[in-house]
């Protein structure tokens, strides 16, 4: 029989494989992590993370100057963005995460780190790294994606950036004025916006009719009305159909729209990291933008799982560590745990920010009897927290049926994802929305929105019952006038 080397064996260097080890080892597994010779945590997505804070205040700033509050000495001098200054900063950011969450790290907690490339091999079950067999009970992939390149004539003329190089490329040259920007996934509109904050000319592509497919319709026209604002050209529904180097300039295609650009970005998806693996060796399917894998997140070999967006989907950090976690319970364990992303939120970081969780509007319509479904929305300047901060933009969204069960929410304003992960407590506890509407939050604070959006549902209650009761009077009247 042969010898067993570890108990899960995890392949990837990215945040979900390191998430995955420190969940193994905390269950006293034995674990090896296999990370390639140019090992990175992409840390280069808290990148415009960090630079949208700082164009936020900058905002704000100005704000106060448009008021003609001088007191302070505040002058559009003083508080104009300098690119290079933010970029270290964020850059110095990515540095200290990737140094908290360092291979040392996982090293002292007791994990193995193997660095190279490994190969599945079949009778039996193990890997190859660096001519060195691995046999474990279990492994997960985790090892994350690249981008999609769209086949687009004449883009393999020119050069372009990606989500891969795009802060290395920035690191070392001046930011250049005029952006187009072929996107459609949470990344490529972060970084149009934080982008067009800095003072860069942006057009943002989208080839279907939403900017992310997947976002509350409204929401959706409400992102698009901020980015125009934050200076953001929009064309929605619109397929590049070339690009092309002319006089020493880029010109890209867009329907029947030709633009001159500096630079092109392409972040229109991402395809998974599998071709080395030799995965069919071992039985295991994938196709180009995914791996295939069921509902506890077996791959077609069931003793081999993933995680992360190498099974596809946005590149969503919370969302990898959601799954990197039921993985490694299955994994190390009976494999019983499915995945449930109902209670999963997901959000975009804009300004304001955006997060849903659950169904939205009209999907919870098309999967339920309409007359069941019922919709709460609560503006932000209604908040008094909101309005002292300055920051009425946004709007609140509760999906949920008639006796209360939570079926999703859609934010958009001024902390949403504080304000989700309260719902998606909810959601989780199966607390309903009239226990929401309990809540007595801090005044003033944000969490105003979500008790007075819950309140809704109560003077909906109510409203039915008046009008039950009139409709009982009425009838008891018409009784008492003819004498029946």
């Amino acid at each position: 029989m042969t010898n067993i080397d570890y108990d899960i064996v995890i392949i990837g260097d990215t945040i979900a494989a390191y998430q995955a080890a420190l969940n193994a080892t905390g269950l006293n597994a034995k674990v090896a992590l296999i990370v390639s010779d140019n090992f990175s945590h992409n840390y280069y997505f808290n990148h415009q993370y960090v630079l949208n804070e700082i164009s936020k205040i900058t905002q704000q700033s100005r704000n106060l100057v448009s008021l003609g509050i001088d007191e302070t000495n505040i002058n559009l001098n003083t508080i104009s963005l300098n690119w290079k200054k933010s970029l270290f900063y964020a850059i110095s950011v990515s540095k200290n995460l990737t140094q908290i969450n360092s291979l040392a790290n996982l090293a002292a907690q007791g994990v193995d780190i193997i660095v190279g490339n490994g190969q599945f091999q079949s009778s039996p079950l193990s890997l190859i790294v660096n001519e060195r067999r691995l046999y474990s009970r279990t492994y997960l992939l985790a090892n994350g994606s690249r981008p999609l390149i769209p086949n687009i004539p004449g883009l393999d003329t020119i050069e372009y950036l990606t989500l891969t190089n795009i802060w290395d490329y920035l690191e070392k040259t001046r930011l250049p004025k005029n952006w187009v920007i072929l996107g459609g996934i949470p990344q490529s509109i972060e970084i149009a916006q934080v982008l067009a904050q800095f003072g860069c000319n942006i057009t943002l592509i989208v080839k279907k009719s939403r900017i992310v497919p997947h976002l509350d319709p409204e929401i959706n026209q409400l992102l698009i009305a901020q980015l125009e604002v934050n200076g953001v050209r929009v064309l929605t529904q619109t397929k590049v159909t070339q690009v092309r180097h002319i006089d020493n300039q880029k010109w890209v295609q867009a329907g029947n729209q030709a633009m001159e650009t500096d630079e092109i970005l392409i972040a229109t998806g991402q395809q998974p990291n599998l071709e080395y693996l030799n995965l069919s060796a071992v039985g295991i399917k994938y196709h180009q933008d995914r791996l295939v894998v069921n509902e506890k997140l077996q791959t077609t070999n069931h003793r081999i799982y993933a995680c992360g967006d190498v099974i596809g989907g946005y590149n969503i950090q919370n969302l990898s560590s959601y799954e990197a976690n039921i993985a490694i319970k299955n994994a190390l364990f009976f494999p019983r745990v499915k995945v449930n992303y109902y209670c999963v939120p997901w959000g975009i970081y804009t300004y304001p920010r955006v997060a849903q969780i659950g169904l939205t509007e009209i999907q919870a319509k098309s999967q339920y009897p309409e007359n069941q479904v019922l919709v709460f929305k609560q503006y932000f300047k209604t908040a008094t927290s909101a309005q002292v901060q300055g920051q009425i933009t946004g709007i609140c969204k509760l999906i949920g049926f008639k006796n209360g069960k939570i079926l999703g929410c859609s934010i958009l304003g001024i902390a949403a994802a504080e304000l989700i992960n309260i719902i998606s407590l909810a959601i989780t506890q199966n607390i309903k929305i009239q226990h929401l509407a309990k809540l007595s939050p801090i005044y003033p604070s944000l969490s105003e929105i979500l008790m007075e959006t819950a309140r809704e549902w109560h003077r909906h209650r109510i409203n039915k019952n008046h009008a039950v009761q009139e409709l009982l009077a009425s009838f008891f009247n018409f009784r008492r006038d003819w004498n029946l």
